[in-house]
């Protein structure tokens, strides 16, 4: 299996994305993240996800020249328009300004609005935490999951993450979904004719199934029944609601080439733990931790990203070749 260094990832990344379209502004990003992706053992939304943007841009879900617009609607808060484009670039656009902003006051807010999805959510909020910011961060996504006690996909996968500074540590990164799994794992299971893990997915009917092609034609399930559904109804409104994003259930689908940009939403909220009074954030929150992990058995989320980024950064990431063929 060919081995590619985090720099050809990178470079590959960008070649595709500009070859199928896209301006160096909206690729350049994007590349960027599909580079974290793939140090960080992600490769569902690495180079996997790769063939999946570069078609989007060629049937014009994504619109290839997108400039994002800035605009700093009051003292605390930051808006995006991405245009119809990427949501990385759009974040980028924003993130000088969320960042000397939430060390001016202790809490700034960023909204982007119009934007494709935005891949691994943990990325933009571990770029926070390396800035020495507490961040949040959600998205939605086209419909996939029912509402609680429904059968229609409504809510998106509607990711989220939290992220923190540690001293001397790479941040602590939470990076999860609103579903039990995501839309992928369901169409990759499917396309390889395996059975899904029970509590994954739902039927047409809205009963559970562990057939991936019946949960491809009924919809992802929640993550915690009930409270995932909830969870994916804040992160709509915080996503879609605030910044003026499209709903989930009204934004043209990911998993086809039909309807246009989706235009959805990111929100990212970002606070100076040294500007709320409490003094000492960082040596406390390491005691914290440091009493959570003294159990045997217990890890912190994150830890294993940030052991395949240190084997990458050395060794770089085997890549299917088969993959790399298609992507040349």
């Amino acid at each position: 299996m060919p081995v590619l260094t985090l720099d050809e990832v990178e470079a590959t990344s960008l070649r595709a994305l500009m070859r199928a379209g896209a301006s160096e502004g909206q690729a350049a990003p994007v590349a960027r993240s599909i580079r974290a992706a793939e140090a960080e053992g992600i490769r569902g939304i690495g180079l996997g996800y790769l063939p999946w943007y570069c078609n989007h841009l060629k049937v014009g879900k994504i619109v290839a020249d997108a400039v994002p617009v800035v605009t700093q609607p009051r003292p605390g808060t930051v808006a995006v328009d991405a245009g119809g484009g990427f949501a990385h670039p759009a974040y980028e656009a924003g993130e000088a300004a969320l960042i000397a902003t939430a060390r001016a006051q202790g809490i700034a807010a960023l909204g982007v609005s119009g934007a494709y999805a935005c891949g691994v959510v943990g990325y933009f909020t571990d770029r926070l935490a390396r800035a020495g910011l507490v961040a949040l961060a959600t998205s939605n996504a086209s419909s996939s999951m029912a509402a609680w006690g429904g059968a229609r996909p409504f809510f998106g996968t509607n990711p989220w993450s939290f992220a923190a500074p540690r001293d001397g540590h790479p941040p602590l990164v939470i990076d999860a979904a609103a579903t039990a799994t995501t839309k992928i794992s369901i169409i990759d299971a499917a396309a390889a004719g395996t059975p899904l893990p029970e509590g994954w997915a739902l039927d047409a009917l809205g009963r559970p199934t562990t057939d991936a092609a019946e949960g491809l034609r009924g919809s992802v399930a929640p993550a915690g029944g009930h409270k995932g559904s909830a969870l994916a109804l804040m992160i709509e409104v915080l996503s879609a609601g605030l910044t003026g994003a499209v709903w989930s259930h009204a934004a043209s689908s990911l998993g086809d080439d039909a309807g246009g940009p989706p235009r959805l939403g990111q929100f990212f909220l970002a606070m100076d733990p040294d500007l709320f009074g409490a003094g000492g954030f960082g040596p406390r929150l390491d005691d914290m931790l440091g009493a959570m992990i003294a159990e045997p058995g217990v890890r912190l989320p994150g830890d294993r990203r940030h052991a395949h980024r240190a084997v990458a950064e050395r060794g770089g990431v085997s890549v299917d070749a088969a993959l790399l063929a298609g992507l040349a």
